[in-house]
């Protein structure tokens, strides 16, 4: 018997017009766009056509510092991915979703739903959110700690993965002859009481057709693995080496087997952004135009927001070091990140500037499709990645490029697939319909 060879797996994370935080200024985009669900349609349509697993959308619950100087997430990405559910029919449908700033029930309904209309292609992203800024929009005087967050976000899942299971797979009956339509002892309540939430359950929709969502994470944080070993499906991080990308791939697999789970089930999916060009000296010329059009005051904001550091008074061409984070830094991950480039490498704060405004930090490969497709071939291959989330630089033109250019390389090497196999994004990414897990007693009868 012939093996199938291990497929990779390919998500595109869609930023309005590019992650690149130039790319509104390159001539040909329509900065018109970041509002308009046309633009957004297309980009679902294309990645699609791609054979993509899914269709990624961040969420930013605040408006970021220096909005003057690019474009912002704007829409709210549950609702974009709903929309988008009904121009696609087989892309899975990624959105972000903080569990600081929502509650359990709420969400669960929401990607209960979504995972019935879309006909099981609903993901969760789940993220404790990072921007302190936000707790003021939601009535909070002060932005939990990390270790707070992190642990409201463990009972927040427990909760979510309780209500999606209240309701067992045969519980609807539909018996019209004897007027009963739901067995109310395949309905359970959930009883949640906790240190964040008290929940009774059940859910009011039955178990969609996967079983329930499936779970992405993103952060690369301690506490952050340690909820991705726990409860995801997959995990978003960033990478930027592939030394590094190998000691998190054998770092968060080794945690998700030690809480007993498999590990081949949690896929690690690193975010990769991309120049492509017919030369490697026409990639790179690419890769300089975008470079050319960042304004320096951005750039400083975020990185002033990700270490903490007032960097508003810093020479641009003065070498630059950033110190490790304190203990209680919002976004350790991103501040380890850049701590170690500055300490491996010599920039100026120009220079690191450029390096971080196409990717913030991710893996940014140059060249033409065949080295684009070598990079990818390369992690998946080493022990750094079970695929990646494409982080296209412009949209709809660079996502078009991927499309066109790298998959089909990808494809004659037998390494992704030609066509959807299956339904689902579970079947996308090769992951078993999750059974029920006994949690609560059953609803009482109506005679009760």
């Amino acid at each position: 018997m012939v093996e199938t060879p291990r497929q990779i797996h390919l998500n595109a994370f869609l930023r309005n017009v590019g992650q690149h935080e130039a790319a509104w200024r390159l001539p040909e985009t329509d900065t018109k766009a970041v509002t308009d669900i046309g633009h957004y349609q297309r980009l679902a349509q294309i990645a699609e056509q791609g054979k993509l697993d899914a269709i990624f959308f961040a969420d930013h619950p605040a408006l970021k510092d220096r909005s003057e100087d690019r474009p912002w997430d704007s829409l709210d990405p549950f609702t974009l991915i709903t929309a988008l559910s009904g121009v696609t029919s087989r892309i899975g449908l990624v959105a972000t979703g903080s569990t600081t700033y929502n509650d359990p029930y709420g969400i669960a309904r929401r990607f209960a739903t979504l995972d019935h209309v879309s006909r099981g292609r609903a993901a969760w992203n789940v993220v404790t959110t990072a921007n302190a800024s936000a707790a003021e929009n939601f009535g909070f005087d002060q932005h939990p700690d990390p270790d707070a967050r992190y642990a409201r976000a463990a009972e927040f899942l427990d909760v979510a993965f309780a209500l999606w299971d209240s309701w067992d797979d045969d519980a609807i009956v539909g018996d019209k002859a004897g007027g009963v339509f739901v067995d109310r002892d395949k309905i359970h309540r959930i009883d949640h009481v906790g240190p964040h939430f008290r929940v009774a359950g059940p859910l009011e929709i039955p178990r969609s057709p996967p079983g329930r969502p499936v779970i992405f994470q993103a952060g690369s944080s301690e506490p952050g693995k340690d909820l991705a070993a726990r409860y995801a499906d997959a995990i978003f991080t960033a990478q930027p080496t592939i030394e590094e990308g190998q000691a998190f791939y054998g770092d968060i697999k080794g945690r998700v087997r030690a809480v007993g789970r498999d590990p081949a089930t949690v896929l690690i999916l690193p975010g990769l952004s991309f120049f492509i060009g017919g030369t490697e000296a026409e990639a790179f010329a690419l890769r300089e135009q975008f470079e050319d059009l960042t304004l320096p005051t951005y750039g400083i904001a975020q990185l002033s927001r990700v270490t903490g550091l007032d960097l508003s008074g810093y020479d641009l061409d003065s070498l630059i070091r950033i110190p490790p984070r304190p203990d209680q830094a919002n976004q350790r991950s991103r501040h380890d990140l850049v701590h170690r480039l500055t300490s491996a490498e010599d920039l100026t704060l120009r220079q690191l500037l450029r390096r971080l405004s196409a990717g913030r930090g991710h893996r940014i490969a140059t060249g033409t499709p065949e080295q684009i497709a070598g990079t990818i071939v390369e992690w998946f291959e080493n022990g750094a990645a079970d695929g990646f989330n494409l982080i296209p630089p412009a949209l709809p033109t660079s996502l078009s490029s991927f499309v066109e250019q790298v998959i089909p390389l990808l494809q004659r090497r037998g390494l992704f697939r030609t066509d959807y196999e299956g339904a689902t994004l579970r079947d996308h990414l090769g992951l078993e319909r999750p059974a029920v897990a006994r949690r609560a007693v059953a609803l009482p009868s109506a005679a009760e």
